[in-house]
């Protein structure tokens, strides 16, 4: 059965663009780090490095971003000339291979910039996922998403693997820069009314303190925030060292790699699928505190495993079925937890608030599981990031999340308000402006 979402225009095409974009991203995840662990010779130091300076930029400009964003009027427009620019900046890997002149400071480069638009582009989607879909379907639309997200873990590292191995690292990256130019194309067919901007009204220092003062005052968003920015500093120093590890220490080749995490993957799919029947059983927030543990859990196998090629192989798979699985209950509880509470006349600033901490803490994670890579080893590394990754569920510990039920309610006192009553219906065009931003 279709869910009836999908049967809306603006809300059909918004997914699909980020469907396929998605698929194309497995891509460049897989392919950069092999092109900088195998094809340039990268130390454990240098792939917490290139891990490090992708995610910087979310340290660096979400903050500001948010703040600005709040004032734009088109931000599907704006989320187009991204994408256009981060297809034209992912071309630039395969063509410097095919002339010989690819080289880590160029994968740095491009990692850096390519993150620095994902600020804007992922700031600006989450106002226009409220654009498009109505307050009681966020649950459904999550799971849609994120169930797109699954279907990608799985063809993308199985296909990415298979043009890796046959067509080598560089050239599949022509596919994830097609990826992005679909996701424009889409993009561009998505007729949604916007949350209208409100005047500023205040200093820009007062705005860039706005977000981070509601998370840290709110109830939900305070230990939402802790909890999940705990897990992904450990994480991401165990994410920098994984290929690196898999390749050249248990000794699987890419193509084996690809097919082991897309046949994994399917557990992404059955917790897309199965999050909101658990929120509702168990309860949204209690679901939150699962995906928590699941999700980090289910790494440790990685480090542990020893034996022969096809153990290694079988053991890849269900550490990434568990891992999936656990990841989309996170996310989807974590998506509709955040969209739900944030005020609509700070969700620019909100959200950029969130992803100054929460991605923010990934490079600094990133840059530790390099340095402890290189001084006790990218094993111990990979166990220690992992259980330490594990407490971040305690931040959960006597708080309102724990027993949060239902889908909570907007945080008062921060402007308009958009209900139910108000959710936006497919249909209006948007009206050409002159610019792309506007103040």
């Amino acid at each position: 059965m279709i869910p009836p979402i999908l049967h809306r225009a603006p809300f059909r095409n918004f997914w699909l663009g980020q469907t396929i974009s998605v698929v194309g991203d497995q891509f460049t995840l897989l392919a950069i780090p092999i092109i900088a662990a195998l094809l340039l010779g990268a130390s454990p130091a240098e792939m917490g490095l290139l891990t490090a300076v992708g995610l910087l930029p979310h340290l660096l400009f979400s903050l500001p971003a948010g703040v600005w964003l709040d004032r734009v009027h088109r931000r599907r427009r704006l989320m187009i000339i991204v994408d256009l620019a981060r297809a034209a900046l992912i071309a630039t890997i395969p063509i410097a291979f095919v002339f010989g002149a690819l080289s880590l400071p160029q994968l740095y480069i491009i990692t850096f910039l390519v993150g620095a638009l994902a600020v804007v582009f992922d700031i600006s989607w989450n106002t226009l996922f409220v654009a498009v879909t109505p307050r009681q379907d966020f649950v459904t639309a999550n799971s849609l998403l994120n169930g797109s997200r699954s279907l990608a873990y799985v063809l993308g590292p199985s296909i990415g693997g298979l043009l890796i191995q046959f067509l080598g690292a560089a050239t599949a990256m022509v596919a994830d820069a097609f990826s992005y130019v679909a996701s424009a194309l889409f993009l561009g067919r998505v007729k949604a009314v916007e949350p209208p901007i409100e005047p500023a009204g205040a200093s820009i220092r007062e705005q860039l303190a706005t977000g981070l003062r509601f998370i840290a005052r709110d109830p939900i968003m305070r230990p939402s925030l802790l909890s999940v920015a705990t897990v992904n500093l450990f994480n991401f120093a165990f994410h920098a060292l994984f290929i690196l590890y898999v390749t050249t220490v248990l000794l699987v080749e890419p193509g084996l790699l690809g097919l082991a995490l897309g046949a994994g993957a399917v557990g992404g799919l059955l917790g897309a699928l199965v999050a909101g029947r658990i929120g509702r059983r168990i309860g949204l927030g209690p679901a939150y505190a699962l995906g928590l543990i699941i999700f980090p859990a289910s790494l440790i196998a990685i480090p542990l495993v020893q034996g022969s090629l096809p153990i290694v192989l079988l053991m890849l798979v269900l550490t990434e079925f568990g891992a999936g699985f656990g990841v989309m209950i996170l996310d989807i509880s974590a998506g509709t937890i955040i969209q739900a509470r944030t005020p609509d006349s700070i969700r620019g600033r909100a959200n950029g608030a969130w992803r100054f901490v929460n991605y923010g803490i990934r490079p600094i994670g990133a840059l530790m599981g390099g340095v402890l890579g290189t001084a006790i080893g990218v094993r111990e590394t990979l166990i220690v990031s992992t259980l330490l990754s594990l407490t971040g569920v305690l931040f959960l510990i006597g708080t309102p999340l724990l027993r949060l039920r239902d889908i909570p309610e907007q945080a008062e006192g921060y402007g308009r308000r958009t209900d139910d009553s108000d959710a936006p219906e497919p249909g209006p065009s948007l009206p050409d402006d002159p610019g792309v931003a506007g103040t």
